[in-house]
């Protein structure tokens, strides 16, 4: 087996922390719960910047946020608010940590409805499995389209299709890796 550092992967990751992501993280299928949540708000604090940034500042995020444990954030009120505005190790947007708030109360009103938040996520998909992209690089589809549409229609916010399709990217639901990355299995061409 080639060391870590020779293996072929997606282009996209460069750097140390990019490739420990893409390498352990980065489109392996996951159904865990906080894995799905953490990632969730991760990615709406991502819009319009980039996923490096975020990254590098994922622990002070979980720290801030407590752990990202979606009950106390559903339950923040504005004094939180407030104190995580002066957070310097977060993104410091009003409008994406209300977001976060927000956000955090859809995903436990769906967790309910749906018994979990990966069962509502797979409803989406024909057979309830992961579905690999065969075609060119893009930045939506019709999965991210209709989800994204539920998404906004049952009140989150940051969830327009671009960043549900990344967000989809990151769990593993729908399968990007490169041709050439070895984590596209072979049987997934």
């Amino acid at each position: 087996m080639r060391p870590a550092a020779d293996r072929p992967r997606c282009s996209w990751a460069r750097g140390s922390l990019l490739i420990h992501y893409h390498d352990e993280e980065w489109g392996i299928p996951t159904r865990d719960e906080k894995k799905l949540y953490e990632l969730l708000l991760l990615e709406a604090f991502q819009a319009g910047l980039s996923w490096q940034v975020i990254l590098s500042k994922r622990e002070n995020f979980r720290r801030a946020f407590d752990g990202f444990d979606a009950h106390r954030i559903a339950a923040y009120g504005q004094a939180k608010i407030d104190a995580l505005m002066e957070d310097a190790g977060i993104v410091r947007c009003r409008r994406k940590i209300e977001g976060a708030v927000r956000n955090a109360r859809v995903y436990l009103e769906i967790c309910r409805e749906y018994g979990s938040f990966a069962e509502y996520l797979y409803s989406f998909t024909p057979d309830g499995k992961p579905v690999t992209n065969h075609g060119p690089a893009v930045t939506t589809s019709p999965l991210s389209d209709r989800l994204s549409a539920d998404l906004r229609r049952r009140g989150m916010k940051y969830m327009g299709s671009v960043t549900v399709y990344s967000y989809l990217q990151a769990i593993g639901l729908v399968i990007d890796h490169e041709a050439c990355c070895f984590r596209r299995g072979p049987a997934e061409g």
